[in-house]
């Protein structure tokens, strides 16, 4: 009898210990929380089950991507990738950056909005420091499928799972059980400042942790397991630095959280990477080997605990059928949400699909961004929905349309006297077609520009744009000649003043490849002195040329940025016939003193510029400037006079802001090479050094004329530059030396902050 009670109490025991259920509780805490994918490994490795899964911010990511059937490996691939990166920084990649609809340079730092409530205009400051776009976008690709089967619910995924988001409004945490996984994780590692709150079912939602940053209650009410397994990678709330925004922001909004599990609930693992920022993903390998070592420390605990093991073989076959449920993906309908006008969810619908009934990921994707690019909305959430009948998904785009105005705020801080400010004002709207009404003004000692116009896109299968701008540009070199470090013993006197009128059309022919012509207008007034000993009373020469400017142009380019690019391509070509009338009025240090007015009748110009950058690694990029000048353009009245309208070769940042008549020429061959070393993802350090060319170089004669040197090739002149550029995030921080071949001062040391860029010419 003895014997038979023991048996049976062995099988009890034993049954026991197959129905155990096992809970994995997974903390926030930035980029740290890459080391739950180090204990997932060590646990399964172990054959340790996992019956459910909770999760907050990070944990609701790792969590998150487990319960939809990713492998440890799948996730450390993707967390590895450049895709990821781009998501979690909110850069876009380079084939999808939609170059037809970028606008044209300018040196802005900050978008602030314009809204106008109960007649009043308020100035709404930015909410986030990375853009949602990608973000959006991945958790709906990544998610969609596993949505799909699951039928919305969360107990029907691959492991049964829970989120744990914040509601904004009452500052109380709300656990996402169902509806798309995409959503609900995005909603819960949605870090205030950082990343964008999104809204679900009229709730607006941001980061679980600061309410709840270890859901070990959630997992205990909800699925009630016989023994939880906790790891916590988050820090205790501890003094911020007085530079540490992100860490003092946390501090200020996070409650504190019980940590703590019980014993006769479950246990803890603990894996310090309090050394690791919450944005430090390029950590992944260490990470994710602490949090290995946190599991294997523990392990024999764990075993003593938990007495039921999972068969991976059985896992394995049963991830594999639940992958293989899943549809793919493409879409059929498109569905507009936030748009209220007919015509405005049409423009919509139609940059999407255009004619197509089925359109794939690739190609949404693809048009997805270029409506990102689009001025006229500020941000699009889409949301794939699969349809039963049609065995294809229902794309519902969650949109908000861009404020109707805009102010943008930058410029250039340097310690060189070419700083200066900028102010742009973009008013929108859009119908059937997208309307932008623009202007802006630069101010500075060396640079001052008022521009004013406006572009209308219409988005047809091949979309078109018309563009009218009027401009005052002026540039003064001789006040940006005063230097900090060096100083040039007689500086050039050149002032340059230029009104222009542009009338422009044009079509993409690609996602980075452009056509453009038009029509422009401009007349310029250029000052200058033919001596270089002056007196301030002394009166400049003064040439005018008025011009009437046809143009064609083809561009392309998928650089990511628009100075100090490190990545990308640039190519253009285009071809230009001027007519202009000269006129030439002599000052008071002219040889003479009659003035000259002649017909430039009709001269043709051809320019060329190829820029590109080879990744070779992580750390190293190569990369080569190319450009050319042709044309049949006849010498001006006289030789400053004709280096003032000829084309610049201007490959660096500060060349652009100083005059060198070495590099100037009618027709030039010049080019050269870039060598940038990455010391991470935001600073990296460049060598450029470049040749310039002149064809039949232009000569000063004794006269102050032109002479024309017969030589085709008489000389090679050199410049480069070495800088350190850090990308704030608003704007470059470089630090740099330049060096030109010329007879005056070669070489200048600068430290901008900010952006040498100008409004475009006319001529």
């Amino acid at each position: 009898m003895k014997r038979f009670l023991l048996i049976i109490l062995a099988l009890w025991a034993f049954s026991l210990s197959h129905a155990q259920k096992v809970g994995l509780v997974l903390s926030g805490g930035g980029a740290r929380g890459l080391a739950h994918i180090g204990v997932i490994k060590v646990l399964e490795a172990n054959n340790i089950p996992i019956d459910y899964i909770t999760g907050t911010s990070m944990g609701a990511i790792v969590g998150g991507l487990y319960a939809a059937g990713y492998t440890t490996e799948e996730m450390e691939e993707l967390f590895r990738s450049d895709e990821f990166y781009f998501w979690s920084t909110g850069k876009i990649q380079k084939e999808y950056r939609y170059f037809f609809k970028q606008r044209e340079e300018n040196p802005a730092w900050i978008e602030l909005k314009l809204e106008r409530k109960e007649d009043k205009l308020k100035l709404l400051l930015p909410t986030n420091i990375v853009p949602q776009w990608q973000m959006d976008f991945a958790f709906m690709e990544l998610m969609a499928a596993t949505t799909a089967i699951s039928g919305g619910s969360f107990d029907n995924l691959f492991v049964p799972y829970r989120c744990v988001a914040t509601e904004v409004h009452s500052n109380k945490p709300v656990v996402l059980a169902s509806g798309d996984l995409g959503e609900a994780i995005r909603a819960s590692m949605t870090i205030p400042f950082v990343f964008r709150p999104i809204a679900i079912d009229g709730t607006l939602l941001f980061d679980g942790g600061i309410v709840n940053n270890f859901p070990t209650d959630v997992m205990m009410e909800t699925f009630k397991p016989d023994i939880v397994i906790g790891h916590k990678v988050a820090n205790d709330p501890q003094t911020a630095d007085s530079d540490d925004i992100l860490m003092q922001v946390s501090n200020m909004i996070q409650r504190p959280t019980n940590y703590e599990i019980p014993q006769e609930v479950g246990i803890l693992l603990e894996t310090n990477v309090n050394e690791v920022g919450i944005l430090d993903f390029h950590q992944l390998d260490y990470i994710v080997e602490k949090g290995q070592r946190t599991a294997y420390h523990m392990i024999d605990s764990l075993k003593q605990r938990i007495r039921r093991t999972s068969d991976p073989e059985e896992i394995t076959r049963r991830r594999q059928a639940f992958n293989a449920k899943k549809p793919a993906l493409l879409f059929q309908n498109v569905q507009v949400e936030g748009i209220s006008d007919p015509l405005q969810r049409r423009y919509i619908i139609n940059s999407i699909k255009h004619s197509k009934n089925i359109v794939t990921v690739d190609a949404f994707k693809k048009e997805y961004f270029k409506l990102i690019a689009d001025e006229q909305i500020k941000s699009i959430r889409p949301i794939a929905m699969f349809n039963r009948e049609s065995g294809y998904f229902d794309v519902h785009l969650k949109v908000e349309p861009e404020k109707t105005a805009e102010i943008n705020v930058g410029g250039n801080i340097s310690n060189k006297p070419i700083n200066q400010g900028y102010v742009g004002l973009d008013y929108r709207f859009y119908k059937n077609r997208s309307y932008t009404f623009s202007s802006n003004l630069y101010f500075g000692r060396f640079y001052s520009s008022f521009k004013v116009g406006g572009r209308i896109d219409f988005p047809t299968e091949l979309p078109i744009y018309l563009a009218s701008y009027l401009t005052y540009n002026r540039w003064d070199f001789f006040s940006s000649s005063n230097e900090l470090f060096f100083e040039d013993v007689r500086p050039p006197y050149i002032i340059q003043n230029e009104s222009s009128f542009r009338n422009e059309i044009g079509f993409p022919l690609g996602l980075h490849n452009k056509i453009s012509g038009g029509l422009s207008w401009s007349g310029a007034l250029d000052e200058y002195y033919q001596t270089e000993k002056f007196n301030k009373s002394d009166e400049a020469d003064r040439t005018n040329f008025n011009s009437l400017v046809t143009h064609v142009e083809y561009e392309y380019n998928s650089q990511n940025a628009a100075q100090y690019a490190t990545e990308g391509l640039y190519h253009k070509f285009g071809l230009r016939y001027i007519a202009g009338l000269e006129k030439h009025q002599p000052g008071s240090t002219a040889l003479g003193n009659q003035i000259v007015t002649r017909n430039n009748n009709g001269f043709w110009m051809l320019n060329a510029v190829a820029d590109r950058y080879f990744v070779i690694n992580r750390n190293f990029t190569l990369g080569y400037h190319a450009e050319g000048v042709l044309s049949d353009k006849k010498s001006f009245t006289n030789y400053t006079s004709n280096m003032l309208a000829a084309p610049a070769f201007t490959p660096t940042p500060h060349s652009k802001a100083i005059f060198v008549e070495n590099f100037r020429a009618n027709n030039y061959l010049a080019g050269g090479m870039k060598n940038i070393a990455h010391l991470n993802s935001s600073v990296h350090m460049r060598l450029e050094a470049y040749a310039f060319v002149p064809f039949h170089e232009a000569i000063r004669a004794s006269n102050n004329k032109v002479v024309r040197n017969e030589k085709l090739f008489s000389d090679v002149y050199w410049q480069g530059m070495a800088a350190l550029v850090y990308d704030t995030g608003i704007g470059p921080a470089s630090l740099a030396v330049n060096y030109y071949d010329k007879t005056s001062t070669k070489w200048y040391l600068t430290l901008n902050f900010g952006y040498v860029l100008f409004n475009k010419r006319g001529f």
